[in-house]
């Protein structure tokens, strides 16, 4: 989900005004409050786990000042604030425009479900401390890993087209995908064209014809785009997490029972998110709104290890591109 960056501007004032005179010295005061932000709406599940932690933190000294929705910037606004500690603390995803390593994220096929999922990505997993020796590069510290869900490629309305076997089907096919190059050779392997578009234009993309199909589309944002659309194939092709991200300078600044205290309350809460998670998955796939009609599964075991084979093809210049973005 990598979309255009947006240097400092309005937002990052507005930021400011609100944050730093609230961490002057870099230790969180009883009296003060705490920005945590993020830059999607409240069906999201950036927004359950903001509410659950705020919920952890009930009769503790600590005052969150929450802002939901992009407020204080879009999701690459929000990784560079939290680098420059303007907003201590966000829910984003990697910006690899600052480190070509953090596109570690989407790479396809690590995982096959959610109890592999769970085992490499949550709450104690070997992952947080491979993302963490980059983020730390970067003034970051993530304090865990968000899970969100497996992706899916979605057809739009009107193209008759349901690509089941890969790459034949796939062929004439204009698919978006973000403005990685591992997600274009990617879905190039698979049979699509691949078209670089940033998030916010994927409604339009669809709704105009730009594309005829999305990938990286987890059940939440393929709900929110069931009016374009006709099918969802469930690939699995990814499992898309993001991070909880915080100003490292700003973390270790912190009191320690103010840190111990957030830390548990984050852990508590990404622990529950895991659970919560796979029963939300499974409520916006059964939603009657739902391009339901055309809700296939990809993934037997044959595909499975069809589409491994697939991606091989960019396995090796990914490593490559990956050194050399490092």
């Amino acid at each position: 989900m990598i979309g255009a960056l947006k240097r400092f501007s309005r937002t990052t004032a507005l930021a400011l005004s609100l944050g730093m005179a609230g961490f002057a010295g870099g230790q969180a005061q009883a009296d003060e409050s705490l920005i945590l932000a993020h830059a999607m709406n409240t069906d999201h599940v950036f927004h359950a786990l903001s509410e659950r932690f705020m919920g952890e933190l009930d009769g503790k000294a600590i005052n969150i000042d929450y802002h939901p929705g992009g407020d204080l910037g879009d999701w690459t606004s929000l990784f560079e604030q939290s680098m420059q500690g303007v907003v201590p603390m966000s829910l984003t995803w990697g910006a690899s425009e600052f480190d070509g390593r953090l596109d570690l994220a989407y790479l396809g096929y690590v995982v096959s479900n959610w109890e592999q999922a769970q085992k490499l990505y949550g709450p104690g997993s070997d992952m947080l401390d491979i993302y963490n020796g980059i983020l730390h590069e970067l003034g970051l510290h993530a304090v865990g890993i968000i899970p969100t869900d497996f992706g899916s490629v979605v057809i739009r309305k009107g193209v008759g087209k349901v690509p089941v076997n890969f790459p034949a089907d796939a062929n004439g096919l204009k698919i978006r995908v973000p403005g990685l190059p591992m997600a274009v050779e990617r879905f190039n392997n698979l049979g699509f064209s691949a078209v670089p578009i940033p998030l916010a234009e994927v409604y339009t993309a669809l709704q105009l014809g730009t594309v005829d199909a999305r990938s990286f589309s987890t059940a939440v944002e393929t709900y929110s785009l069931r009016d374009v659309l006709e099918t969802n194939i469930l690939t699995n092709d990814y499992f898309e997490h993001a991070f909880w991200l915080v100003n490292k300078d700003w973390w270790e600044g912190l009191e320690t029972a103010d840190r111990e205290a957030l830390q548990t309350a984050i852990d508590t809460t990404l622990e529950w998110s895991w659970g919560k998670l796979r029963q939300r998955v499974k409520s916006s796939c059964k939603r009657p709104e739902m391009p339901g009609s055309k809700w296939l599964n990809w993934m037997t075991p044959n595909w499975r290890l069809r589409a491994k084979l697939l991606m091989k093809r960019n396995g090796r210049p990914w490593r490559k591109s990956l050194a050399l973005r490092s």
